[in-house]
């Protein structure tokens, strides 16, 4: 999907950073660190996390992976041991009779390795992601105003630098078909927060006006650095950075419309998009990315497609349907990048599809750990 990441910028300590992980012992942790709950064997989501597993066994298995473990300097993950790692994780998985027993046998046979963070102690800045769903027309109308666009056939032959935003399609978001952008229009939102979202979260499922479902997925981007809208608001004093989240981004604009004019074109990194026939949205390694098993992290710093520990606050669904923020763990693959998710001190949770995923991606802001796991030698 090759998320974004809307209100958060900044990397924390340089991508360049050498020794992005350092190896911990499991007696350094207390006992809640290592205890994914949602990984009992009975109404918990193994299933979910084996699939997850078998994508990233199958990225593992191409050119691209060769090479990219080539080039990663970060020892010990060597592309061998990832992938040993995950065969071991996933027999364990289907052995274990619950959670707690997983666990004794995770520590037991693999060693963790934490990333250093953006202070150097371990702090990582934990967001969310989600695929949305909006209303959309095949056609514009009065009412569909604002395009999605296709890639356009000639994008690697484009003069550098790329056009910016507001010369690709206006200030006021209304002006694609004046340029090069005409043509390759998609389908139309009513709302041109709506489709800037798209582009933010890098793929949508769209109910078409016809009745009718279209689902579109990232498929290139001109080549510009991306800039959060969240952050240009704290910058021009109209919102505080303590608090900030997703729905206040999103509260401060249909608040005030006309400022979209303003911070949309500030972003001039533009998205493209592939209509893709109801497939699961698709990480950058590739493979699909399945909901809470799948982050996105700077893949110049971390072993992509490897198993990972996260432990922080993410919203649960309680009872009466209100989130609640809870400290929880959760065992993940790391399938996914972004824009804004730079260095060791990033990470993105992808959340899964629709309102409810959106609504908990959009509370995930808050400083938490990441480890990675490797079978012992």
């Amino acid at each position: 999907m090759v998320t974004l990441g809307l209100w958060l910028g900044g990397a924390g300590l340089a991508a360049a950073q050498t020794v992005p992980l350092r190896r911990v012992e499991a007696t350094q942790l207390e006992a809640a660190a290592t205890l994914d709950e949602q990984l009992r064997r009975f109404g918990g989501d193994r299933p979910a996390m084996i699939r997850a597993i078998d994508y990233s066994l199958r990225y593992l298995n191409t050119p691209a992976a060769a090479e990219a473990y080539r080039t990663l300097a970060v020892p010990p993950f060597t592309r061998d041991r990832v992938r040993r790692s995950l065969v071991r994780f996933r027999q364990l998985l289907q052995s274990t009779r619950s959670a707690e027993e997983l666990r004794t046998a995770v520590l037991r046979e693999f060693s963790l390795y934490q990333s250093i963070g953006r202070d150097g102690q371990g702090t990582v800045d934990f967001t969310g992601y989600f695929e949305p769903t909006y209303t959309a027309s095949r056609r514009p109308t009065a009412e569909f105003r604002y395009p999605v666009y296709r890639q356009p056939p000639d994008l690697d032959r484009w003069p550098k630098p790329h056009p910016t935003r507001a010369q690709l399609e206006g200030i006021d978001g209304l002006q694609g078909a004046a340029g090069p952008l005409r043509g390759l229009e998609i389908a139309w939102l009513r709302d041109r927060l709506e489709a800037f979202l798209i582009q933010v979260q890098g793929s949508a499922r769209l109910q078409l006006t016809d009745g009718t479902t279209l689902s579109i997925g990232y498929a290139g981007r001109t080549d510009y650095a991306y800039t959060s809208l969240g952050r240009e608001l704290i910058n021009d004093g109209k919102l505080p950075e303590a608090g900030l989240s997703l729905p206040v981004v999103l509260d401060y604009f249909r608040r005030n419309p006309a400022e979209l004019d303003v911070y949309i074109p500030r972003n001039n990194r533009f998205v493209f998009f592939r209509e893709t026939a109801g497939a699961p949205p698709i990480g950058s390694l590739n493979v699909p990315v399945t909901a809470e098993r799948a982050i996105a992290t700077d893949k110049t710093v971390f072993p992509p497609g490897a198993l990972a520990l996260i432990r922080t606050d993410i919203p649960q669904v309680e009872a009466a349907g209100q989130l609640t923020l809870r400290r929880v763990s959760r065992y993940v693959l790391d399938q996914d990048t972004g824009g804004a998710i730079r260095g060791p001190g990033r990470v993105d949770i992808y959340m899964g599809s629709g309102r409810l995923a959106g609504d908990r991606a959009g509370l995930i802001n808050h400083p938490g750990q990441l480890y990675y796991l490797l079978l012992n030698e």
